[in-house]
């Protein structure tokens, strides 16, 4: 009997792990990022060999935003896109085709020393060249236009994946250096865009559901103002003065924190599963600024991108799955127990990260803290929510 009803049990998980793309998808995320950078550290610090090709330190930012991020990415589309559309939800075969996509990537990457690089690059492009397709079809067969520009970034997301693969054939690093600046600027962007319209959302319901006497100020023209201006920072940085770019980032950075400071989010104290969104959005704000006062040569490149990476991308995408994930299985909004250190681990990793790049602590010792703050971070969200991910909803609903 304990034999069928772990049977029994298995078939249960994975039927529920494809019912929905966040589930499996999210978890993909927490495994993946804890595994990245704990093999990056080794490398760095350990000596473990990595069959990654003839550049480690590309190999590793490609895998950050083209292999971590996109899976994240991935696991909110799908999810949020049958909410604007009411289409039913990306499951079963497709979305094992999808996620056998993104592996396949992530294998050929890992073997890219031992493979065709032709071959490691096609097997890479296939995750978001479906994504973006698939997304994109949901959305015009529904009439949706208002969300298409988010299928166009992803779309740009694959021309940028395809200019560092161009990079890695070629063994030229500007078209590494091109298309890692390009995915930075998209990702930058679509936080921007999808961080607008959900934090000042959630934040708003908050107060209300707890009586606080406290209005989120939200100011189309500014919004507008901030997104154009990021939008901007994309082509200005490839054909312009880095003067010009400086100013620009600078002035996004302003927009951005006027924005955040509307949405009043220092009252939500007692909720982490809404300041952290906050946090999350703040670290763009330093990410901008700091990118702005690099161009002047007043602070190393590494800081912004890194404000961005550890700090914006981590944190936001912990937010988001720590929230979703509960709010889209039927179970109330509260973050589960010692679930705060999540927020605490990925708030170390990014002050210790970007610190290190500017100086403030000793470089090894400041890289250490900071992956082992990354790494407990991603590995304590996929214990306390692979039984939120992989039971079916508390409320006996699909999905």
């Amino acid at each position: 009997m304990s034999v069928i009803a772990t049977g029994t049990e298995r078939k249960i998980v994975i039927k529920t792990l494809f019912a929905y793309p966040f589930r499996l998808f999210f978890l993909l995320v927490g495994l993946y990022g804890f595994a990245i950078v704990l093999a990056w550290v080794a490398f760095l610090f350990g000596g473990l060999g990595l069959p990654v090709g003839w550049s480690p330190l590309h190999w590793h930012s490609h895998e950050m935003l083209f292999g971590f991020t996109t899976a994240a990415i991935a696991g909110f589309i799908l999810t949020a896109i049958c909410n604007w559309t009411g289409a039913p939800p990306v499951q079963g075969k497709m979305l094992l085709l999808l996620v056998v996509a993104w592996v396949s990537g992530r294998i050929a990457m890992w073997l890219s020393s031992y493979l065709p690089l032709p071959l490691v690059a096609v097997l890479d492009m296939l995750f978001l060249l479906a994504l973006a397709a698939l997304v994109l079809q949901i959305l015009i067969r529904h009439g949706n236009r208002r969300n298409v520009p988010l299928g166009g970034m992803i779309l740009l997301l694959a021309v940028a994946n395809l200019l560092m693969h161009i990079g890695f054939n070629t063994g030229v690093t500007a078209w590494l250096q091109h298309g890692q600046m390009l995915a930075m600027g998209l990702l930058t962007l679509m936080m921007v865009v999808i961080g607008g319209r959900i934090i000042p959302l959630f934040t708003g319901n908050w107060f209300r559901n707890h009586g606080v006497p406290v209005t989120v100020i939200v100011r189309p023209v500014l919004d507008r103002a901030a997104i154009v201006i990021t939008v901007l920072l994309i082509p200005v940085e490839w054909i312009a003065a880095s003067w010009l770019t400086g100013i620009l980032a600078l002035v996004a950075a302003a927009l951005n924190g006027w924005r955040l400071c509307g949405w009043k989010g220092w009252h939500t104290w007692r909720e982490p599963l809404v300041w952290v969104l906050h946090l999350g959005y703040t670290w763009i704000v330093v990410a901008l600024l700091l990118k702005g006062l690099s161009a002047f040569e007043w602070v190393v490149p590494a800081s912004w991108q890194h404000a961005l990476g550890a700090g914006a991308m981590g944190t936001l995408i912990l937010g988001v799955m720590t929230r979703v994930a509960l709010g889209h299985t039927g179970r109330t909004l509260t973050l589960p127990e010692l679930g705060w250190l999540i927020y605490a681990g990925i708030t170390l990793a990014a002050v210790f990260r970007v610190g290190a790049a500017l100086g403030c602590f000793d470089y090894q010792l400041g890289v250490m803290i900071a992956a082992a703050g990354w790494c407990f971070a991603f590995s304590l969200f996929v214990i306390l929510y692979w039984p939120i991910l992989s039971r079916p909803r508390v409320d006996g609903r699909p999905g």
